[in-house]
């Protein structure tokens, strides 16, 4: 990995924002292989020993990032004042130190979500400049027409502005109900849910399939897998996206 900033590096491990890191640099309170580092100071993670107030900041090495295939009724936190299950929950405690959930997905949907001790990781997938990729299988009452799903492609008005386009398909339909395969590039609180019922389909099930470029392919419901480092550090150095 190449030298970066003191405070960009500080703030990645998800300590505070980078203005506070630059803080600290004046006060003298980081140091770089034992020795005071300054503002505009730079170093590797993966050689060198970054601490603040001698506490060693973990390297990337070290990093996890999980998919989980989070069921229906599973809050996307990592703890909930009314004693609801979460996130956490479906691991073993063991795993669940410093982890915390990347974005959210909606109690009463399902599917990929993804939890990480990087603070930069976190960023990168919930910022909306990044552009990343979600994916969505939904199952809504009724037969959107071909008119109807060209208005979700276009953009809805939602919360005074409209939705970004999106990639929208039917897949399948039965007597009452048709399946849509959907890709966002924005994440609104409950953005599908809400713009189905204006377009007059209540959506039946929500389930996201992938996000990132990471698919949840055949992992179980319930069940989750550590990510191999090559599978997310180009998330992490602003790789594809998709």
């Amino acid at each position: 990995m190449t030298r970066e900033r003191l405070q960009k590096l500080i703030a990645a491990a998800g300590l505070c924002s980078r203005r506070r890191a630059e803080d600290w640099l004046k006060a003298g309170r980081v140091t770089v292989n034992g020795q005071s580092a300054t503002l505009g100071d730079q170093a590797d993670p993966d050689h060198d020993v970054i601490a603040v107030d001698g506490r060693e900041l973990p390297r990337l090495s070290d990093a996890r990032v999980l998919l989980i295939n989070k069921p229906i009724g599973v809050i996307s936190t990592c703890h909930d004042p009314q004693g609801r299950r979460t996130v956490l929950d479906l691991l073993p405690r063991r795993e669940r130190q410093g982890l915390h959930p990347v974005g959210r997905l909606d109690a009463d949907s399902r599917g990929a979500l993804l939890l990480t001790d990087q603070g930069a990781l976190t960023l990168k997938l919930t910022h909306p400049r990044y552009d990343h990729i979600k994916s969505y299988r939904v199952w809504v009452h009724g037969h959107p027409t071909a008119e109807t799903l060209t208005r979700w492609r276009n953009g809805i008005p939602l919360d005074g502005s409209p939705t970004r386009p999106a990639r929208v398909e039917l897949l399948d339909q039965e007597a009452r109900r048709s399946l849509l395969s959907l890709e966002l590039k924005e994440g609104r609180n409950r953005q599908i849910r809400r713009v189905a019922a204006k377009l007059g389909h209540r959506v039946i099930d929500l389930q996201r399939v992938g996000l990132a470029g990471v698919s949840l392919g055949n992992l179980r419901e319930g069940c989750w897998r550590r990510l191999e480092r090559q599978e997310w550090q180009p998330l992490l150095e602003g790789g594809p996206c998709a």
